[in-house]
């Protein structure tokens, strides 16, 4: 990911530096101590992710962001916990405070990680509706359409690939299955379910509802992917 960071004290600028350098799916392409100077970059070099002070001279890091027309992923990090809230309304990934440890910086640019692969793959154009695997049932080999799959629950060493018509059984892991499977397609919500992307018509508290045909499934959200779920559920306004 590419990604800029802005603050007005070297030292953590340094910081943010060195950390990036540790994360290979970071590349930091310029440093700031202006958000006016960082305003020009982006105008002409569109990043995915900005790590943004709050409290530097002249204008903030939440007035900064309210003034970007399209802003890319935002990680707050400041020294001050009063602007926690309003960071949250303005969509941010993560709000660190300093001094922080790579431990806790590696878990916020984790969650937007997370979030710019669920976008990547939501936004790849659906191919052919025709589509299918073939999977072993007991002496059998049996065509399943992609199309036709609510979820599919891990069973240890075998699946469930449940559809409106009928359920399927299968010696394979969740792995396999998520290689086999159109990436825009699915995600999954817990380490036991991976679920339709176009099957889901609700969440609450712990919970997803998938549509099954006529009847609608209740699926458990696992509490390490509520980040990344909830970031979808965000930006694709389910």
């Amino acid at each position: 990911m590419k990604c800029i960071a802005i603050d007005d004290e070297p030292l953590a600028l340094n910081i943010i530096e060195n950390f990036c350098a540790k994360v290979p799916f970071l590349k930091l392409c310029r440093c700031f101590n202006s958000a006016i100077d960082a305003l020009e970059y982006l105008r002409a070099e569109p990043v995915d992710l900005m790590f943004l002070d709050i409290n530097m001279p002249h204008i903030t890091g939440v007035e900064f962001a309210r003034v970007l027309d399209t802003p890319p992923m935002i990680i707050f990090t400041t020294a001050y916990q009063d602007y926690a809230l309003t960071g949250f309304e303005l969509n941010a990934i993560d709000y660190i405070v300093k001094p922080f440890s790579f431990d806790r910086f590696l878990r916020a640019v984790n969650k937007a990680y997370e979030l710019q692969m669920l976008r990547e793959t939501a936004s790849v154009q659906r191919p052919d509706p025709d589509r299918y695997i073939m999977i072993k049932v007991e002496y059998s080999t049996v065509k399943v359409f992609i199309k036709d799959i609510t979820y599919i629950e891990g069973l240890k060493d075998y699946i469930r690939i449940c559809t409106p018509q009928k359920n399927f059984v299968t010696k394979s892991t969740m792995k396999n299955i998520v290689d086999k499977l159109p990436a825009n397609e699915f995600i999954r919500i817990h380490k036991s379910f991976i679920v339709s992307i176009d099957k889901i018509t609700s969440f609450e508290n712990n919970h997803i509802h998938l549509a099954n045909g006529s009847e609608i499934v209740k699926i458990p959200l696992g509490s390490q992917y509520r980040d990344s779920f909830s970031h979808f559920l965000e930006q694709n306004k389910l």
